[in-house]
């Protein structure tokens, strides 16, 4: 009779099964280590390179409250602008009492703003005082590189009446992780590393805009530079609030995002010869 032969028995899968398991569990551990969400990479949502503009993260991380309170203390209403508001009907703003004016000039090393002609020249045609501000991105290159590129495209500064000091608009990262990456003693260094840089090339101190609560996250709440660069705080709400550690007043206050003919208002903490003042240095 035919011998019938067995068929070999079949490999087992569950240790395959068990190992693809224990690599699975191990990457969900990893994802869950601290910094692992701040260091990824921006998700296709994030906006596109050169688009960030002043205060773009303030409702989003510190929220919105009401405008600010009536105050006798006297205060010089302005605007800042970025490509966002295209070609800016300047008198209007000026005939809605509108006196000074911030541009956006660059962004990075790779960013120059296309309306800024219209923007820089159309508040100066008007009357406004008006000087023009960096969007940092501290990941991409030095401060000290930042800030040459900012004053060989707009960020300068002359001593005509018109022209205030260049603004370092250093606040939440749109594109990703809100402090860049950088450590707080990494970030605190970059930004001297900026302001020491405009200084020797304008001979002024660079204004700092920045907003309390990231300065509180991304530097330790350095108090560092309120000696030497004036400061512009972002708070929508009815008082300016806490100001970050090193300055013991603001400046400029940028207190909303949806003003009339453009978004972002600010109060200078001063009448207009003060606004005069800061821009004859």
């Amino acid at each position: 009779m035919p011998v019938h032969r067995s068929a070999p028995p079949r490999t087992p899968r569950r240790p395959r099964l068990a190992a693809a398991g224990t690599l699975l569990a191990a990457l969900a551990l990893l994802l869950t280590l601290p910094g692992a969400a701040g260091a990824a990479a921006p998700s296709g949502d994030a906006p596109a390179r050169g688009t960030a503009r002043m205060g773009q993260g303030v409702i989003e991380h510190d929220g919105q409250g009401g405008l600010p309170r009536d105050s006798r203390a006297a205060q010089t209403e302005g605007v800042d602008v970025s490509s966002h508001q295209g070609n800016v009907a300047w008198a209007t703003l000026w005939n809605s009492g509108v006196k000074w004016a911030y541009v956006k000039a660059t962004e990075g090393t790779y960013y120059k703003n296309p309306y800024f002609g219209q923007q820089y020249n159309g508040s100066y045609g008007v009357g406004m005082i008006r000087g023009a501000y960096h969007f940092a991105t501290p990941n991409t290159t030095s401060g000290a590189a930042q800030a040459h590129y900012f004053v060989d495209n707009g960020g300068g500064w002359s001593r005509d009446g018109k022209t205030l000091p260049g603004v370092l608009d250093i606040e939440w990262n749109p594109y990703g992780a809100q402090c860049y990456g950088l450590s707080q003693a990494a970030m605190v260094n970059w930004i001297r590393d900026f302001t020491n840089t405009y200084r020797a090339r304008t001979g002024r101190d660079a204004v700092i805009y920045t907003a309390t609560s990231w300065w509180k996250d991304c530097t330790g709440n350095n108090a560092g530079f309120g000696a030497t660069n004036p400061l512009w705080v972002a708070r929508y709400n009815t008082t300016v609030g806490e100001l970050p550690a090193g300055w013991g007043f603001h400046t400029m206050w940028q207190y909303t995002s949806t003003g009339p003919t453009v978004g972002d208002h600010n109060r200078f903490n001063g009448a207009l010869d003060r606004v005069q003042a800061l821009a004859n240095g």
